[in-house]
């Protein structure tokens, strides 16, 4: 079964965007994965379609209206779909790349993109949603972080990618962040690719590819680097 996503929106005619470009875009062609964009407008029932309303208790902003929510997840995702409800969220839990292998290995996902000052709690405990947040930063709504998330996951499903190698290499693959890559020309504005690189010995150069990811690690993620040394 060919991986599906479905996304409510406020905005669907940003969708695919990136999404239906290069390999992403070549997948989607040949069926290995959908993507679906459903306006959430289309669930409003008054003539203005209005979707939120001012947050009970006062304060500032506008609240999605859960009534309207929950019934385009209702048409979307019934009670017996598999797939994982996800609410963008900035006070929801780190997306990571387990993250992503974990619904890469699922039938898809329905992501909900938030706007305004956030959603009523009371669907998002009815309808089981959970929260994800892309980082510690707020964006003016989650359709930018649900295309990232995607393509975390896409590039993911089998066939995508063009060599499962590669991909155990990259970043957060063993814990650690990848290595320095060079290519030609050998002399770049008098800088040379590493000597070792190119001296043709796989077990040391396998060996420096290691130090390297350890000493980035190190100095650019200490969390990761934490990890990595307790695992």
């Amino acid at each position: 079964m060919a991986f599906k996503a479905d996304i409510i929106t406020l905005f669907p005619d940003l969708f695919p965007g990136p999404l239906g470009a290069s390999i992403l875009g070549r997948a989607a062609e040949k069926g290995t994965w959908s993507l679906n964009a459903t306006q959430l407008r289309d669930f409003a029932t008054d003539k203005h379609k209005k979707v939120d309303d001012t947050p009970a208790g006062g304060g500032p902003g506008l609240v999605l209206k859960p009534d309207i929510l929950a019934k385009a997840i209702d048409h979307i995702s019934p009670e017996n779909d598999p797939r994982p409800r996800i609410l963008m969220s900035a006070r929801g839990k780190p997306f990571d790349q387990q993250m992503a292998r974990d619904w890469a290995a699922g039938p898809g996902v329905v992501i909900i993109c938030g706007r305004f000052e956030g959603v009523d709690q009371r669907v998002i405990d009815k309808r089981d949603l959970t929260e994800v947040s892309v980082g510690d930063f707020v964006l003016c709504g989650g359709e930018v972080a649900a295309m990232t998330m995607l393509e975390a996951t896409v590039r993911l499903l089998p066939g995508v990618m063009g060599s499962a190698e590669s991909e155990a290499d990259e970043s957060f693959e063993n814990g650690l962040l990848e290595y320095p890559q060079y290519t030609r020309p050998a002399e770049f504005e008098g800088e040379p690719i590493p000597e070792i690189v190119t001296s043709g010995d796989h077990k040391k150069v396998n060996q420096w590819r290691q130090e390297q990811s350890e000493e980035l690690t190190k100095q650019n993620r200490p969390d990761l680097w934490d990890k990595y040394k307790k695992t």
